[in-house]
């Protein structure tokens, strides 16, 4: 079907504003994911007693939702996605506080809530939409000072990661306390607070790790002397030294079936060790276009609570896709967290569905209306006439 520009349908106008390169990146991503989801994880459930092909299904269906999640958000305004993060940070905020009296314990962490043999992760819907919000309210204390937005925000921001930490979550909120405190700094606010910010969340990781003995013992795996001979993230480095620049083939890797979560948390792994360095690079060359594609288009916005909330999406994406890629490496602490649109997992594609969404209608060409130049009045031809001198005899 060809549109035309000058056809006003829904339809018409949002293909002839998204951004293309950017959907086509972030589309391109499910599907790697749903491709390599068929190289990681039939062993993963052979190995747990389930049929083979039972994760790779759970992907597809969760890759298929979270692509029509994604496209459906594009087509928001910038007010739509603001009201549509505002009522999902709610809902998401009552589910979280329902996990911490009914949620699942998995792994000595209540994060989850069940549902007719699904299990969902509040706080993974509650994440674009906090940074959605707290980019909008640190765009009003940059440009009004007749609203309270800042300590508003702040607030905001101490009781989310609040509700994070009583899971416990650490990584989430050392991932939404990064994103917030670059927004912070992005928006122009005072640099003493950034400082006062700094402090506190270097406070908060001390206390993390004087009180959760997870934390204390990911650390002291991390920085001992032989710290991951025998763990998973020793085993996910190993599969990079085996696997070389080109890999050892698709299906020909052992480390999927030793781990038990490398279709997810360890999927960079697989990766390395069946596709190579070379396959690792360009897919983080992927996420690198989405993240700077991003960034560039909000260079351009003129308003602040669009552009930061480009750039809080951007980051948390990237961010997290950093994280999960540093772990795998051995460059950062075991953490739980996955690889956007790359690894298992029902909630987290579709949060990261959402997220995209939002970014994708952030990102639409739209006209500035303080930069439309109105036509000139035109006089009418008697007027020109009458204004001109008359002619002596």
């Amino acid at each position: 079907m060809k549109l035309s520009r000058a056809d006003r349908s829904l339809l018409a106008e949002w293909s002839f504003t998204i951004d293309r390169g950017l959907l086509i990146a972030l589309v391109s991503l499910v599907v790697i994911g749903v491709v390599l989801s068929g190289a990681a994880s039939p062993a993963v459930a052979l190995k747990k007693g389930l049929p083979a092909y039972y994760f790779v299904e759970r992907h597809i269906f969760f890759a298929a939702l979270g692509t029509a999640a994604m496209l459906v958000i594009s087509f928001f305004s910038p007010n739509g996605v603001r009201r549509l993060a505002a009522v999902l940070f709610l809902v998401a905020v009552a589910g979280m506080i329902a996990v911490l009296f009914s949620g699942a314990e998995i792994k000595g962490a209540q994060r989850w809530l069940n549902f007719g043999g699904y299990s969902v992760q509040p706080s993974e819907f509650a994440k674009p939409a906090f940074i959605v919000i707290i980019a909008w309210l640190f765009g009003e204390a940059s440009s009004r000072s007749d609203m309270p937005a800042l300590p508003f925000a702040l607030a905001l921001w101490a009781f989310f990661a609040g509700i994070l930490v009583a899971q416990p979550d650490v990584g989430q909120t050392v991932l939404i306390s990064s994103t917030a405190g670059l927004l912070y700094l992005l928006a122009g606010l005072p640099a003493i607070g950034a400082g006062l910010l700094v402090l506190a969340g270097s406070g908060g990781m001390w206390l993390a790790y004087e009180y959760f003995p997870h934390v204390q013992s990911r650390f002291a795996k991390f920085f001992g002397s032989a710290p991951l001979e025998s763990s998973q993230a020793g085993r996910a480095i190993q599969s990079f030294a085996e696997g070389g620049l080109f890999g050892r083939g698709p299906g020909e890797g052992t480390i999927k079936s030793i781990l038990p979560d490398a279709h997810t948390d360890y999927i960079f792994a697989v990766i390395g060790e069946e596709y190579g360095a070379v396959a690792c690079i360009a897919l983080l060359g992927v996420f690198a276009f989405i993240t700077i594609k991003a960034m560039r288009r909000a260079a351009g916005e003129p308003n602040a609570a669009d552009r930061l909330a480009i750039q809080g999406l951007a980051l948390v994406f990237a961010l997290q896709a950093l994280i999960n890629m540093g772990v795998n490496i051995g460059l950062l602490p075991p953490k739980g967290m996955t690889l956007p649109f790359i690894s298992a997992g029902g909630s987290s594609m579709l949060a990261l569905a959402v997220t995209a969404g939002m970014l994708l209608a952030l990102t639409r060409r739209r006209p500035d209306p303080q930069r439309l130049k109105k036509p000139r009045w035109i006089p009418a031809i008697d007027e020109v006439q009458l204004a001109r001198p008359t002619p002596k005899s």
